[in-house]
């Protein structure tokens, strides 16, 4: 019965991150949704930069929960950018999956490609893509299967730990969090939050179909 209720406790502590990153999101959808009104008549430049914040916000609380429930190490490898946050919003674009799983470390790989570099006709753009993913593959055969063991389980490159310090994902949960229980707290605010839940899902799902 004890050890039940312990393993039962356990699988819980994942209940808030969820909670927190699913019920934050009407709110970051509302914020950029003003923005983009309120920036429609300015440069794009304008709007870009504060989307890009505006992703970056959400981003860093994603990472709160993954650094700090989850126990697993990112070690980056490769090419890597002088700014390393940033290439730790990319590299954990749709990591909100590992919330639920158990997993020691993640290793990613980074090789950065001059725009010069990248083919624009069609038929070399699709050989070039093609010799990219021969490479990968050969890497996740060295990865996984070298017979040298110190090549085994890791990528080329000096690895580097991209773990952030708190202090750099805290404040976005809290204002997000912080934003959303606001609205929840006035009978506006709920049924604004509400109705972004219910026909943002319904053009999700619209622009999905018409984009297949």
């Amino acid at each position: 019965m004890l050890l039940s209720l312990v393993l039962h406790t356990y699988s819980m502590r994942y209940l808030l991150p969820s909670v927190v990153l699913l019920g934050t999101a009407p709110t970051y959808v509302l914020a950029w949704g003003v923005w983009r009104l309120l920036s429609a008549f300015l440069p794009a430049r304008f709007y870009q930069a504060l989307d890009d914040r505006l992703y970056c916000v959400y981003q860093s609380m994603v990472l709160f929960f993954f650094e700090n429930y989850t126990g697993v190490q990112i070690l980056l490898y490769g090419d890597l950018p002088k700014n390393k946050e940033n290439i730790i919003y990319l590299a954990n674009h749709q990591s909100t999956e590992f919330l639920c799983k158990e997993c020691p470390k993640i290793h990613i790989h980074i090789d950065r490609i001059d725009k010069k570099d990248v083919p624009e006709e069609q038929e070399h753009m699709r050989r070039w893509l093609h010799e990219r993913f021969e490479i990968k593959d050969k890497m996740l055969i060295e990865f996984y299967e070298s017979p040298d063991p110190e090549r085994r389980k890791r990528f080329p490159g000096k690895s580097v730990n991209s773990k952030l310090s708190i202090k750099k994902t805290l404040p976005s949960m809290l204002i997000l969090s912080g934003l959303t229980a606001g609205m929840l707290m006035t009978d506006a605010g709920r049924k604004l939050y509400v109705n972004t839940w219910i026909y943002g899902t319904l053009l999700g799902c619209l622009w999905v179909t018409i984009k297949a």
